[in-house]
């Protein structure tokens, strides 16, 4: 039976047997910037240590990781938190870090005792909010622009096969009118396809679901989503869920730093058709929403951005992360090649460390990826301004 993208979407992701929860964990899937190279954490870590000093450096210090997976992020992070330019009078960082996990999951076995789970957001944070590919998992309604307006666009869970429903409510069309542009040319008909209401395909200007996209992709940062037939309709990701995820996430900081990682769109740029898609064994596939694997879409980052900013009531900052890394000491410059004659075993550790840090900043691929910093209370550093 038909139901809501958004409904499908949270069984599908994290429901009892949903691809969130059950099995070893999106790790074995896809590959994202924390699963490519250390130097994101170092990056982060260099973060951490600045908003830690703007903060006075408090007796605690919160590090939440929302959307941890398994904990791949903080365990990078704890690994590496250390006692360095800090005053011998005062607690090392270490001693005074808070790191908290917030994930669906159990908490995993071999997790470090140093590093607390929950499945919620808690309250009164001191320090930095991480959200590294969360928001693009945040469940959201499609809707199709057809002769009459927006629609939802429902699909069967089992299949994937997609049908017309019915009109938008106020909210989501206010959040449509104001986020999503709309079609500037009339709707063209797809083959074969009825809406619960008995309007016809050619009337509704609605498409066939996705076909599978047979790749070797290993990670989710490729930009836009695989060429499909029939693909002249207007569709849309109704990003009203992330807005007020994102909103929820800020309002839980005390004083600090909320920071989302994601690849996304501005309005001027969204994308015609879409970018829902699905990630399965390092492959991206169809997105059928049966819990076998990711559902996801590109996250609408100033939408998300302005909700952050209604809450914070602080000025945020948006920018790609091969920007936002290299702030962050990140450069991924090929090492000199006079190292090579001085001290080869070092010149290929740096070319490999050089290597990592180029995947990382690769505007075709993760460094495309948006980097939102959303201080609360605090002041835009050097390295979180533009």
């Amino acid at each position: 039976m038909p139901i809501a993208w958004r409904d499908a979407m949270s069984q599908a992701l994290y429901g009892p047997d949903g691809f969130f929860v059950a099995g070893t964990g999106p790790a074995d899937h896809f590959r994202t910037s924390v699963h490519a190279s250390p130097a994101f954490a170092s990056a982060l870590l260099r973060l951490i240590v600045e908003v830690d000093a703007t903060l006075g450096h408090p007796y605690r210090l919160d590090v939440v990781d929302v959307g941890a997976g398994r904990g791949e992020l903080l365990r990078a992070l704890l690994s590496t938190v250390g006692v360095s330019g800090e005053p011998a009078a005062r607690p090392s960082l270490r001693e005074r870090v808070h790191f908290t996990a917030v994930e669906y999951v159990p908490r995993p076995d071999n997790l470090p005792v140093e590093i607390h789970w929950t499945d919620e957001i808690p309250g009164k944070i001191n320090g930095i909010l991480l959200a590294t590919e969360w928001l693009d998992n945040v469940p959201l309604d499609i809707a199709v622009h057809t002769a009459d307006g927006w629609r939802y666009v429902l699909v069967d869970p089992t299949t994937g096969a997609e049908t017309v429903g019915g009109q938008v409510t106020p909210a989501d069309l206010d959040w449509l009118i104001t986020w999503w542009p709309r079609p500037t040319s009339p709707p063209r008909a797809a083959q074969g396809l009825t809406s619960p209401d008995g309007t016809s395909a050619s009337e509704s200007g609605f498409r066939a679901a996705r076909p599978a996209e047979g790749s070797s992709l290993t990670a989710r940062s490729r930009p836009g989503c695989p060429e499909t037939p029939n693909s002249d309709y207007q569709r849309a990701e109704i990003g009203r869920p992330r807005d007020e995820a994102w909103a929820g996430a800020v309002r839980q900081i005390s004083r600090g730093l909320a920071v989302a990682v994601d690849y996304g769109h501005l309005r001027d740029d969204r994308p015609v058709d879409g970018t829902l898609t699905g990630y399965r064994g390092g492959r991206q596939v169809s997105p059928v929403p049966d819990g076998s694997a990711d559902v996801t879409a590109h996250v609408a980052m100033d939408s998300v951005a302005s909700a952050g900013a209604e809450v914070a009531r602080c000025a945020y900052s948006l920018v790609s992360q091969s920007e936002a890394l290299r702030a962050l000491g990140a450069d991924g410059g090929r090492p000199p090649l006079s190292l090579a004659g001085s001290d080869p075993a070092g010149y290929v550790r740096a070319l490999a460390a050089a290597s990592a840090v180029a995947e990382l900043t690769d505007p075709a691929g993760l460094g495309g990826h948006w980097w939102l910093r959303q201080p609360v209370g605090i002041p835009l550093g050097p390295a979180v301004a533009r």
